[in-house]
């Protein structure tokens, strides 16, 4: 048995678990110093917005189709399997479209992702309020609806992949903090081999350690001697709870413009996110409840009938943003040969979660 040890457990971590647990002959075991998705991925809002997207070639583009088709037979599978639900919206994502916007380049993106076989729609003005009437701004001009794309409750998603992994007999330990790793020396490729983790109840034996910690993979891959820099971006968000749904009851899709996202995630309640803060010169972050007062506001001249809504629950977490090289960092750690990261996806931790998994597994296998 090839012995493949995780470190981390959000909405990544788990899902490399999950799919990982799949192949045959694979022993799996999972390290999270806390709980599962309690780090970025319980804070995230889990909109996937892969056709949506500007990207349309190359690795950002890549990763975002494999995960939008992967989330297709991911969801279902695990429902299956776990007989639990994952709650997820898969009425689509409503992109608002403002005055002065130029419509060129989504009627360009439109036949792009036509051709790659996805469908994305521009609406009028008219369209628009047929299918959101509680839309009204006078900055907005129309949007553009992708149904395709969908939003999806992270920390259930994430309950639900360790639940089937284990069903597949991958080994959890949470509360576990990985205190070191032992590796060789250097072989003749001048690399090293990392054969032991480490946690304050014991060592494990390794053949192949996955990193999947958010921010604290630069503490561990430090441990190493070859940190990668992971810096965090704060993000706050707040559920709304009204006394009647928005717009139609029948179409409640994701509505986003402006990076201002309205979620409705029912029983009458939306959430509205997110903030996006960076750290100071002193690499700190402090929560602004004035800037989260800002997005509902905005959110409001959205859509007014969120201002009859009572904040019931608000939160935080912070985004783990690679600094020197793109989001996100999937690939061997400099200088050993069985050591893998799948860290710094920044915003994109849900989204890209299925794709990175894939890429990690063809890395083992």
């Amino acid at each position: 048995m090839t012995k493949v040890t995780i470190i981390g457990c959000g909405v990544v971590g788990a899902t490399i678990a999950y799919e990982l647990s799949k192949v045959k002959g694979l022993e799996i075991t999972v390290f999270e110093e806390k709980v599962a998705a309690c780090g970025s991925t319980g804070a995230a809002l889990g909109i996937l917005m892969g056709v949506i997207s500007q990207k349309t070639r190359g690795r950002g583009w890549r990763l975002r189709h494999e995960s939008i088709k992967g989330y297709k037979t991911l969801i279902p599978e695990l429902e299956s399997l776990t007989g639990l639900k994952i709650p997820h919206n898969r009425q689509g994502i409503v992109m608002l479209r403002f005055e002065g916007e130029e419509v060129a380049q989504w009627e360009q993106l439109i036949q792009i992702r036509h051709s790659q076989g996805w469908p994305l729609q521009i609406w009028d003005l008219e369209r628009l309020k047929r299918n959101c009437p509680q839309i009204e701004n006078e900055r907005v001009i129309g949007a553009v609806y992708s149904p395709e794309d969908l939003q999806i409750d992270p920390t259930r998603l994430t309950e639900t992949l360790v639940t089937g992994a284990s069903l597949n007999g991958v080994k959890f330990h949470f509360g576990a903090k990985v205190q070191n790793m032992a590796a060789s020396d250097l072989d003749e490729a001048n690399l090293r081999h990392c054969y032991q983790v480490q946690t304050r109840d014991g060592t494990l034996e390794t053949d192949w350690v996955v990193i999947a910690a958010g921010l604290g993979s630069t503490p561990l891959s430090a441990s190493l001697q070859q940190a990668v820099n992971i810096s965090p971006v704060l993000g706050q968000a707040l559920t709304l709870k009204l006394n009647k749904p928005l717009g139609n009851l029948d179409f409640q899709p994701v509505i986003t413009g402006d990076d201002i996202h309205i979620i409705p995630v029912g029983n009458q309640e939306y959430w509205i996110g997110a903030t996006v803060e960076f750290p100071d010169e002193k690499g700190e972050i402090i929560a602004q409840a004035e800037l989260l007062e800002q997005v509902r506001q905005q959110a409001v001249t959205f859509c007014p009938d969120l201002a009859a809504g009572e904040v019931i629950n608000s939160w935080l977490g912070k985004r783990p943003r690679p600094q020197g090289q793109a989001a996100p960092v999937i690939e061997k750690l400099s200088g050993y040969s069985n050591v893998l990261l799948a860290t710094g996806h920044y915003r994109n931790g849900v989204l890209l979660a299925p794709a990175t998994a894939q890429e990690i597994k063809g890395l083992i296998i």
